[in-house]
This record gives C-alpha cells, sequence and structure tokens, in this order.
C-alpha cells in the first residue's frame, strides 16, 4: 500500500466531498455527473488523469509509441496512465492523490474512481458510495446506452471490472465494495441514471445540511448534457 501525503488541510465547514466507485457498466458516471449538477458542485473523474500528466509534465499516455497505435479504449480504461514500472506508477499514484486531496481541501466536488475514498480517508466531510448492478442490468447497460458490441460488453465487464478490483485492493488495501468504507451501496437498476442521483441528492442534502442546492426541474435541461459513461 502506498503511502498518501497528510490531508493537507481541514477543507471549510461547508465543504464535502462525495466519492464514488462503480462496477462497468452500472452507469456510474452519469450518475455521479448528474449528482455534480443537482447539488450544484464540481465533478471529476478522467481530468484527473489529465491533472496528473500535467503535474509531471507528460503525456496522458506514457505507454511507448507502438503500444499507444495499437491501444484499444479497453486497454486505456485499464491502464489510464500507462502500464509503467512499479516505482513510476507509485509517482503517478501519489501526484494523482495530491490533486485530489487539493481539490477537496478547497471545494465540495464529487470524486469518481482513483481510490478517493482512501486517499480522502480523514476528510472530516466525506461521504463514499458504491454503484452496482445486477449483471443483466449492466450488459444491457452497455449494449443500449453505450452502444456496445455485445461480445465486446462481456470482455469489457469481466476485464474492467477486474482491472478496478486489483487498482483498489493494491492501493487502497481493501475492495471497492467493501461495506465497511463504503456509506451507501446502491443497486443503480433499482432507480436508473436520475432516480439513483435524485436519491444520492437527497441523501447528500440531510447528511451536509445543504439548503436550497440545485436540482429538480431548474437543471432537467443539464442532465441532456451528459454524455453517457461507465
Amino acid at each position: 500500500m502506498a503511502p498518501v501525503p497528510d490531508f493537507p488541510s481541514f477543507p471549510a465547514e461547508d465543504h464535502f466531498v462525495i466519492t464514488i466507485n462503480r462496477d462497468f457498466g452500472s452507469l456510474g458516471r452519469p450518475i455521479a455527473r448528474r449528482l455534480a449538477q443537482l447539488l450544484g458542485v464540481e465533478f471529476y473523474d478522467r481530468d484527473i488523469v489529465e491533472a496528473t500528466a500535467k503535474r509531471l509534465n507528460k503525456p496522458i499516455s506514457v505507454i511507448s509509441d507502438a503500444e499507444e497505435q495499437k491501444a484499444s479504449g479497453f486497454f486505456r480504461m485499464l491502464f489510464p496512465l500507462g502500464r509503467t514500472t512499479a516505482p513510476h506508477q507509485k509517482t503517478l499514484f501519489e501526484t494523482q492523490a495530491a490533486f485530489i486531496q487539493q481539490v477537496a481541501s478547497t471545494q465540495s466536488c464529487i470524486v469518481v474512481g482513483r481510490c478517493a475514498d482512501y486517499v480522502l480517508r480523514d476528510h472530516p466531510n466525506a461521504m463514499n458510495v458504491f454503484i452496482y448492478a445486477p449483471y443483466a442490468d449492466r450488459l444491457a447497460n452497455c449494449v443500449g446506452p453505450l452502444k456496445m458490441d455485445k461480445r465486446v460488453a462481456k470482455k469489457m465487464i469481466a476485464g474492467v471490472d477486474k482491472a478496478r478490483a486489483a487498482y483498489h485492493k493494491y492501493w487502497a488495501g481493501y475492495p471497492a465494495s467493501d461495506p465497511e468504507h463504503n456509506h451507501i451501496i446502491i443497486n443503480s437498476a433499482l432507480l436508473e441514471v436520475e432516480g439513483t442521483a435524485q436519491a444520492l441528492a437527497a441523501i447528500a442534502r440531510v447528511r451536509f445540511h445543504l439548503a436550497g442546492a440545485k436540482g429538480g426541474e431548474d437543471d432537467a435541461a443539464a442532465k441532456e448534457a451528459a454524455p453517457p459513461g461507465v
């Protein structure tokens, strides 16, 4: 387990962070994006990778040119910052963790993946969420909203779930779905994207004593602009 720098500073009392881990195909990313719209806070996901690469003055993909040309979306999802040596991966993780800690110490936000639940384990106003769905629903999401070939979808579900689980277990020391480290574990198939986001927003408003957070019909148009995700 890699050491993570101490939390840089305690955030203001009205700052909070929601970390979201998810099964592939559970639509956790669009749920997280919609939740950010409902609460009127920043949303961090793949831009964490971009910020990390910028801080290290490296391209987002640090694999060789030959691998990069052949890399599929599946490969890039397994290794968003490249598949390199262990010491370099440690540097990448610690730089990424420092960025997550920085944004979470200065603003309310939602962070998807990247072991944020572990990185922000000492944050005083954190709420950790794990989003899952039954396999049949995840496969339907991949073939339907995500427009994937069924054979590719099955490969992605198995491969990405395995890679995400290994990544989280390696750095955090426990599974992302561990109930001991999550405040909420929710089945997205029950309420789908909008309903799940609305339910999580309602819980967050109670948990963090939020008043007048954005949402409802005023934000109905905003969700249309949210891209599909996993």
